[in-house]
């Protein structure tokens, strides 16, 4: 295997301002930055602005952004009618102790959309999400520990951080995703302990996994037969349908987890329930206890309302053929320039692996030092993914866009190549 570091040295080259703000950062913010995934080796860029489905650093360079903020952006940046509405509500305010109108609206949108949910309560992220999802299921079940998959991620708590690493923790047992039997021994031998399990209907963060109806159906009877309940993560995958994934699945969880794009480019995070199990909250009959100074900022509501709104059944669709033909394209350039390239795809979403084939979790990973070599060879060459290959499309995208990818993805592999093979 030739060892050259061209493509780091190009990198290197290219990007001198985003280095010397990383050093500057690193000296008052531990690691340089306050979000684990917007790391990497050498460096991360500094984005100064975006616009549409491009990004631009700090030393000018342009980069066609195929990430979108980890799937949030699904209208991409600056997307005009969001930016006007939250412009519009910027000169009315951007917080007060007291209901703002866009959050019933929101709520009304996710309740019309959702099958399973009947209301819905908002918080600042995914991350906080899961949280309010793991204290409905506390003060309901008088249970405290979770079950989940493991190479699972709903956010960062600990309960979540060790199914996330592999690892059982004193709160958290694992089960293996798509093996329903798994989760049924657990539960078989855990369930008084157990207040909820939570699973992705879609596996985000180890490789965009999809789960089939068959195995969710299965876990949520088994959850419920212990007197757990069936939390389901959407909070990636509710741009696969207008009613998230589970519409997709004919699934209907006990809660549902919602963020990133039910907030326009905005924090933001949701659980939707039943109205039985929301009744927790009843100011009249208060059962657990939930605040935050910034929970459904109308900022945030009236970018989500948007966003939402403007996410059809025809935009998912056509973001949908659009990684299709961008998924078989980056295959073909694989086998021309020699390198075993694997995709996992569902919907908007495709995860890159270099190998023959794929469906464990991202740690499992054998292709790390190639497929970091291509995410550098990629920002190199104009075109912004994740580190671990995680790509989503926005409704911005068209065919030319999709093929001007894949011409600059074309030198980012055969550059690569020139390294490893």
């Amino acid at each position: 295997m030739n060892q050259s570091n061209d493509i780091l040295q190009g990198y290197e080259q290219k990007t001198p301002g985003s280095r010397a703000e990383y050093d500057r950062a690193a000296k008052v913010v531990p690691g340089g930055n306050s979000r684990q995934a917007g790391f990497w080796a050498p460096y991360p860029l500094t984005i100064k602005s975006a616009s549409g489905a491009r990004v631009t650093d700090i030393d000018g360079n342009q980069y066609i952004d195929l990430l979108n903020n980890y799937t949030a952006l699904v209208h991409g940046h600056a997307y005009g009618p969001i930016t006007d509405a939250v412009a519009k509500q910027l000169g009315k305010g951007t917080c007060w102790a007291a209901i703002n109108h866009a959050q019933t609206e929101l709520a009304e949108q996710l309740t019309d959309r959702v099958a399973s949910i009947d209301q819905v309560r908002f918080t600042n992220s995914g991350t906080e999400a899961g949280i309010l999802a793991l204290i409905i299921a506390r003060a309901h079940t008088g249970r405290n520990k979770i079950l989940m998959a493991r190479g699972g991620y709903h956010g960062s708590l600990m309960e979540f951080d060790s199914g996330f690493f592999g690892k059982e923790g004193p709160m958290t047992y694992l089960g293996e995703y798509g093996d329903s039997g798994s989760f049924k021994q657990q539960l078989a031998k855990h369930g008084d302990e157990i207040a909820a399990v939570f699973v992705e209907s879609v596996m985000g963060a180890s490789g965009i996994i999809p789960a089939t109806s068959e195995f969710l159906n299965e876990v949520k009877q088994a959850t419920n037969a212990a007197g757990a309940l069936f939390v389901l993560d959407e909070v990636l995958t509710f741009r696969l349908a207008t009613g998230g994934r589970q519409q997709t699945l004919g699934f209907e969880p006990d809660l549902t987890t919602f963020g990133k794009l039910i907030g326009g480019g905005f924090p933001v995070g949701a659980v939707g329930a039943s109205r039985e199990l929301m009744n927790i909250f009843d100011p009249t009959d208060l059962k657990a206890f939930h605040t935050g100074t910034f929970n459904a900022n109308p900022i945030t509501m009236v970018a989500g309302n948007v966003s939402v709104r403007e996410l059809t059944a025809e935009r998912i669709a056509d973001m949908e053929r659009l990684a299709i033909l961008f998924k078989n394209g980056l295959l073909e350039i694989a086998q021309q320039v020699g390198l075993p390239l694997t995709i996992n795809h569902v919907g908007s979403l495709l995860n890159l692996f270099f190998t023959e084939s794929h469906s464990g979790i991202h740690h499992d990973r054998d292709d790390l030092d190639i497929s970091r070599r291509f995410h550098l060879a990629c920002l190199c060459e104009g075109l912004f993914i994740a580190p671990r290959g995680l790509m989503a499309l926005s409704t911005v995208f068209d065919e030319n866009l999709v093929e001007e990818c894949l011409e600059k993805a074309k030198r980012a592999m055969q550059e690569t190549a020139s390294e490893v093979v």
